[in-house]
């Protein structure tokens, strides 16, 4: 749960003033050159990211996680691994002291193979040995590669936009070589791979996993030949690794918990803009907490509209687009918005931008696109897009618009989406942004067995309700497409109520049971707090 806003520089300083002094007294106590380790629950979630360098990740049978570094020991005094516990995740980054020269620093993990791991680079190769039950990779120009060690049980989908996806696996097939989708086995384990310009490559090592060569293996070139030398990102061989001290390490054993919360006053039903931290109250099961960031409504926010346009919204595309144009015109100036549609495959209509003139062009010439309509990937699509960012210091707002018809549904033609819907809720309920629905009704009558039923229109209503629910936002019925332009300037009106909390719990037992959070606004009787009602504090 709960990343974006985390992310934030301004959060960073604080913790390197107040945490640069502690070591790891937690750690487990294993071989004197296994390097850093540390205690990880079964199936909990880990996010890896480094912007300076590669990731090796091995999955192991072991409880524990152990990391090294490729770091030069006489260099290493100026430079930190943080981990930080964060509801509901653990984060692993390498960061770097202001006013050290920029250097390549790659990190080596060993993880429990129940773990379900998220790693994000920039332009640093990624290689993952052995799949855990999860695997999320994302990089912006490095490399990434997979190795299968034993026989894969996978749900796969692995997307290049400017790199070639090539696969040793006889049962999978690429499309154009950018983009390869499929299910291996039961498909119990889950495996994203992303890159925008990288090559991806899956290796088939089941006949070696029984061998016993080192655990980092040196990666394969784009050739599929052996490189002996060391390429920019590509994490170093054993024989360089180094043990990452004491020191070096920053560690922050209380999770931060972050809400967006919109304040609406009950007698008006007007939005309450212009509070201050001391305005609040928050309560965590019923004991006050100690809020310790606040943003007020008038902070910055990135704003992704996420619009469906399937093949059946051709005639309506005009109004689609001025809607969306007047939600540009609505939205404040310092707010960035990027656009992403989508049917069968998502697409990057305009990234986050200021330039409101690009913008309202792109709108302009978005177009209808082919294929089943697949929301759920489509959503987890957007949440991705909204954490490439590591170091933006904005909120995160998506913005969804669609009928709720993903292929999923029974009663509907065509296929699905990869991700199911209880994966996708779990998605929503870890963004730590903020998300709103339009349910817009393109309700007909079923002639035939072979057109959508009215049971499927109504689990697409019910499911765009809870997706807004679980996101801490606010959904809109659109029961015609004329009222879409009103519910975009509804939704901006809203974004301007919407201040952001964090705390951190006072009760730091992680027993997977529910929290429950409250808000209030202690200047303004009638006021209430509207967002995420609680956590799981796994």
């Amino acid at each position: 749960m709960l990343l974006h806003s985390l992310n934030r520089v301004v959060a960073y300083v604080f913790l390197l003033a107040l945490f640069a002094s502690l070591c790891f007294a937690q750690a487990v106590t294993g071989e004197a050159n296994a390097g850093v380790q540390m205690e990880f629950p079964a199936g909990g979630r880990l996010r890896i990211e480094n912007q300076f360098g590669g990731v090796a990740v091995e999955s192991w049978k072991e409880k524990f996680i152990d990391i090294t570094t490729s770091e030069d020991t006489a260099a290493s005094k100026g430079r930190s691994v943080v981990i930080e516990n964060r509801d509901p995740r653990t984060v692993i980054r390498v960061m770097r002291r202001p006013g050290l020269p920029v250097a390549q620093i790659d990190l080596s993990i060993k993880l429990p193979e129940t773990a379900r791991v998220e790693i994000v680079t920039g332009s640093g190769r990624i290689s993952l040995r052995g799949l855990p039950a999860s695997a999320v990779i994302r990089s912006v120009s490095g490399d990434a590669t997979v190795e299968f060690l034993d026989t894969a049980n996978a749900d796969i989908i692995a997307r290049s936009i400017k790199g070639s996806v090539k696969s040793e696996l006889p049962q999978l097939m690429s499309e154009n070589g950018h983009v390869l989708q499929a299910r291996l086995g039961n498909g119990t384990q889950t495996l994203r791979v992303n890159s925008d310009a990288g090559s991806i490559s899956l290796l088939d090592e089941s006949h070696n996993a029984t061998s016993s060569r080192p655990a980092r293996k040196e990666l394969l070139d784009a050739a599929g030949q052996d490189t002996p030398k060391k390429a920019a990102g590509t994490p170093a061989p054993a024989e360089d690794v180094q043990e990452i001290s004491e020191g070096d390490v920053i560690r922050v054993d209380s999770q931060l918990v972050t809400l967006n919360m919109s304040v609406i006053d009950r007698q008006t039903n007007r939005g309450v803009v212009g509070l201050a931290q001391t305005d609040f109250q928050l309560f965590e099961n019923g004991t006050e907490q100690q809020i310790l960031q606040f943003d007020s409504s008038s902070a910055p926010f990135d704003l992704l509209l996420v619009i469906d346009l399937s093949g059946s919204t051709r005639e309506v595309l005009k109004l689609i687009r001025a809607a969306a144009l007047r939600f540009v015109n609505a939205a404040r100036p310092s707010d960035r918005i990027g656009v992403i549609t989508f049917a069968r495959e998502p697409t990057v209509v305009s990234p986050l931008t200021q330039d409101r003139r690009t913008l309202r062009q792109r709108i302009s010439e978005m177009d209808t696109s082919a294929g089943d309509t697949k929301l759920y990937d489509a959503t987890d699509f957007a949440v991705n897009q909204s954490l490439r960012d590591a170091k933006s210091a904005r909120r995160t707002a998506i913005i969804l618009m669609s009928d709720g018809l993903d292929g999923n549904i029974e009663g509907v033609q065509g296929d699905g989406s990869k991700l199911s819907y209880k994966d996708l809720l779990n998605r929503v309920a870890e963004f730590d942004g903020v998300i709103y629905t339009l349910w817009l009704n393109t309700e007909y009558e079923a002639l035939s067995p072979f057109d959508t039923q009215p049971e499927a229109f109504d689990a697409g209503y019910d499911r765009m309700k809870e997706m807004a629910d679980t996101g801490g936002g606010v959904f809109y019925e659109v029961k015609r497409l004329e009222d879409l332009a009103g519910a975009y300037e509804r939704v901006v009106a809203d974004l301007g109520t919407v201040y952001s909390l964090a705390y951190r719990p006072a009760d730091k037992t992680r027993d997977g049971r529910w929290r429950a959070i409250q808000v209030k606004v202690v200047s303004r009787p009638s006021a209430i707090a509207r967002g995420k009602r609680g956590y799981h504090a796994n």
